[in-house]
């Protein structure tokens, strides 16, 4: 894992110019790339590239970038993992290709030059950004992977072109214009990320996953980038040509696609370990990766000294049965609490999803031992196992046949008490209550279903299962109700099924822009490199094919996944509550960090900028005070907008 930076203009720059300009965007990047960095610049094109290294395979001189292909024509920086380079290696080999090394870097050029880049890039099985220069065209292209698991940043200001693996390097040029975005701010409160493609900036995008864009022109506008892949068009293939087999075939074969996804990302020429939760997706990864290794794997797991937020427990049984070498690290919420200041370095554009404290944890306590780890992401969007979609769409259809007004009384019945009340109430009478009504913190369950009482359509239902500020207009000066990706989605005819579009909508915001984007900045930031195997694009397009009560049966989500792990694992060892990595955000609010949220929300602080009404948000602040840990996670948002605004726009 790396990061890379470039400048493609039409100013006419000298060569220490661009020299000088790439090697300060690649400078904010030493996190991504701790062992070696290089730079290229050819003033007479226009064009410089930079790079920062983290070293994983071929260690020696002949992986360093920016790296030019055998003819010279194109010239490279990539930041992740083609992982089935060897493959391809074979095949230009028998072609009568040549190698200098055995780096994936080499074999991907190599491709562009035997088969074009268009045709090249979807013959790749990894996570990637690229940049590649053609010296013949005279044209520059940008590449992101599938499902959007690496980043690439891009902005043009007049006649200059400069994009890089995160926001801070595009920061770091001089030229760059720090303007907020207002409706990117409005976004990010109502959903804790800013989805792609926008950026929390007016002059930065995102790339898209699964797209390419071609530039010949740094004084032109942008072109549109292509798509050479995309998730949409994997879920109308599969919905329309549905896989007709039995439970026990269709188990088989994803099975082995499964075991082949893990068995292609354990190369590495450094140290590889798998961050273990003990939940349903990590420990699938955890048990193939041991199947296929020829010692104890390594895994890793945090246990955190409140019992309602810890898992460790249960990693360590799964880490038994399965025979790793187990390291579990305590923390407190002191060391928790520790890392709080520094998210907003970390994460250069506002995020708030408050697994982001635990996941940098540990993967500081994996990056101890080893360089690269696998992790279990991406298993509840591709598989069905968020609750939302379990319950989904028969619930949110049994919802919506109740009248309006009788749901808003219902509402209000629910809002009466806080989620904590609810707790506590439910806390004083689950002794006597069966099992399938004990549940984990079922107050804020209950302020869930009171969002969807209220809301107007199915699609805004669900819209209001996953906002922290449901109307973010009423908090953003200037901010507009609009249709993003996630309302389109939601609101087409297109899949037919609600709990489809629902995991459509999240393989195209949620995964690449909240999830995704926490795991590469938290890894990155302590120099690990995460691969995310049930993100292999051959299993998405695969899971999109199996009928849905081959995902999701009855309320049991991940119906797939849990036939792989039972051939390996006994599922009571990892068969109780959905937790994932959470955080008692509403304690830490009252306690220990009350005095730096209360400098942050102060109104002179929140209005400074004219960006933020600070009435609603005083409020929010105000009931959090009160124990109602509802709003919690709103002013969490609010708290790393204003934490991210002192640190990149003071």
């Amino acid at each position: 894992m790396c990061g890379l930076a470039g400048i493609l203009t039409s100013r006419g720059e000298r060569p220490e110019q661009l020299e000088s300009a790439v090697a300060r965007m690649t400078e904010t990047l030493v996190h991504r790339g701790p062992d070696d960095s290089g730079t290229m610049a050819d003033a007479d094109a226009g064009i410089a590239l930079g790079f920062r290294r983290l070293a994983i395979i071929d260690l020696s001189e002949h992986g360093h970038q920016p790296m030019r292909s055998a003819s010279g024509r194109f010239t490279m920086v990539f930041n992740g993992e083609v992982f089935n380079h060897g493959a391809l290696r074979s095949e230009l080999l028998r072609d009568g290709w040549r190698f200098r090394g055995h780096s994936d870097t080499e074999v991907i050029l190599a491709s562009f030059e035997r088969w074009g880049i268009a045709d090249a890039v979807p013959r790749f099985v990894g996570m990637f950004a690229i940049a590649v220069w053609d010296a013949a065209s005279r044209t520059l292209t940008l590449i992101r992977d599938r499902m959007g698991i690496k980043p690439l940043f891009v902005s043009q200001t007049g006649r200059r072109i400069i994009f890089g693996s995160e926001l801070k390097a595009l920061v770091a040029d001089p030229d760059f214009d720090r303007t907020v975005d207002v409706q990117a701010l409005g976004d990010f409160l109502r959903y804790l990320y800013v989805p792609g493609p926008g950026t929390i900036y007016r002059a930065a995008h995102k790339l898209a996953p699964g797209h390419m864009l071609t530039i010949s022109d740094a004084a032109a506008s942008l072109p549109a980038s292509t798509p050479y892949w995309s998730v949409e068009a994997a879920a109308a293939r599969g919905l329309a040509n549905p896989l007709v087999a039995s439970d026990q075939d269709i188990a088989d074969e994803f099975d082995a696609l499964l075991s082949d996804a893990v068995r292609m990302r354990m190369e590495a020429d450094v140290p590889l370990g798998a961050l273990l939760s003990g939940g349903i997706d990590s420990t699938t990864v955890v048990a193939l990766l041991q199947q296929h290794a020829s010692r104890p794997v390594k895994t890793f797991a945090v246990a955190f000294d409140a019992a309602e937020h810890n898992e460790a427990h249960h990693a360590a049984r799964v880490a038994k049965h399965l025979g790793t070498d187990h390291t579990e690290v305590e923390l407190t919420g002191d060391d928790a609490l520790a890392v709080v200041p520094r998210l907003a370095d970390i994460f250069d554009e506002p995020h708030a999803d408050t697994s982001q404290i635990p996941a940098y944890l540990i993967c500081g306590v994996a990056r101890r031992s080893v360089t690269v780890a696998l992790s279990g992401d991406g298993g509840d969007e591709v598989y069905g196992g968020y609750n939302r979609y379990t319950y989904g769409e028969g619930m949110l259809r049994r919802i919506m046949q109740v009248p309006r007004p009788a749901r808003m009384m219902v509402a209000a019945g629910i809002g009466s008490l806080s989620a904590e009340s609810w707790n506590r109430a439910h806390r004083a009478v689950a002794p006597v209550l069966p099992g399938s009504l004990r549940h984990r913190l079922p107050g804020e369950k209950l302020h869930k279903i009171r969002r969807i009482m209220r809301a107007r359509s199915s699609g805004g239902m669900y819209q209001s299962l996953v906002a922290a500020w449901p109307e973010p207009e009423e908090l953003v000066r200037d901010a507009r109700p609009h249709t993003g990706t996630m309302e389109r989605v939601l609101g087409a005819s297109s899949p037919a099924r609600l709990v489809d579009r629902m995991m459509l909508a999240d393989q195209l915001t949620y995964l690449p822009d909240d999830q995704l984007a926490k795991v590469d900045r938290v890894s990155m930031a302590v120099s690990l490199e995460v691969r995310v195997p049930l993100l292999d694009h051959r299993l998405v397009e695969f899971s999109w094919r199996v009928p849905l009560h081959q995902k999701i049966r009855g309320r049991q989500g991940k119906w797939l996944l849990r036939q792989s792990l039972e051939r390996r694992v006994p599922l009571d060892l990892i068969d109780r509550p959905k937790m994932g990595l959470s955080v008692p955000l509403g304690g830490w609010l009252r306690g220990a960090l009350r005095e730096w949220a209360e400098d942050l929300l102060s109104p002179a602080h929140l209005e400074r900028e004219g960006l933020l009404h600070a009435e609603p948000i005083r409020r929010a602040w105000r009931r959090v005070l009160e124990g109602r840990d509802e709003g919690a996670l709103g002013v969490w948002a609010v708290l790393m907008f204003a934490a991210w605004k002192s640190r990149w726009l003071s």
